[in-house]
């Protein structure tokens, strides 16, 4: 089992909840409607990766998220996330009414930062940030979100038992694209406007 890390506790996720289609710009700039209901799909321990792979089978895309790690049931630490998508054949799955686990699913498709305690924060006043050899690609945050961070809770404590460890990832904002080999990534998630959490990553 991989594992996650709040300071110096590991945590092993039994799985990785994401919510799709959760900024309105980012559901237009791929095209697709406006959801009734709040869209979820998961990925498995698996899928945590140790580098940013910028190709497997075919090109992949980043999303940059805001991510929580679950314990006794609700939110309790925030980091920074890339969901990694193999877009072409989501793309053709979605075309033919299938399901698209395979493009969202596999080895090496979920990266994640480091976590910090949510104690002392306000959910309301997170953001994610994203920059690709040193531009701005995106930005983001719980205000622009369809479905806020306790609403998510809610609705996945409503159908599914959550486990110490599980990762909730919460949506992209918009500004998506394709990996390149030898980008550069800095991510970081803010809170009332100031860096909480900084990483950086180079795609192989």
């Amino acid at each position: 089992m991989k594992a996650v890390v709040v300071g110096e506790t590991k945590f092993y996720p039994s799985k990785i909840l994401c919510v799709g289609r959760n900024y309105v710009e980012h559901i237009h700039e791929l095209g697709n409607e406006v959801p009734e209901n709040m869209v979820v799909f998961n990925k498995p321990n698996s899928s945590i990766a140790t580098e940013l792979h910028s190709f497997l089978d075919e090109p992949l895309h980043y999303e940059a998220e805001i991510c929580f790690i679950i314990k006794d049931k609700q939110l309790h630490a925030v980091g920074f996330g890339l969901d990694l998508t193999k877009r072409a054949l989501q793309s053709k799955l979605k075309g033919k009414g299938l399901p698209w686990e395979r493009a969202k699913a596999f080895d090496h498709s979920a990266k994640f930062s480091r976590f910090i305690p949510l104690e002392g924060l306000d959910v309301s006043k997170l953001e994610v940030e994203l920059f690709i050899n040193s531009m701005r690609m995106q930005l983001g945050g719980t205000p622009q979100m369809l479905y806020k961070p306790q609403v998510i809770l809610q609705e996945l404590n409503s159908y599914t038992s959550l486990e110490d460890g599980d990762v909730v990832m919460t949506g992209t904002p918009q500004g998506v694209g394709e990996i390149v080999a030898g980008d550069r990534f800095l991510g970081r998630i803010k809170h009332d406007g100031k860096a909480i959490i900084e990483v950086e990553w180079v795609a192989v």
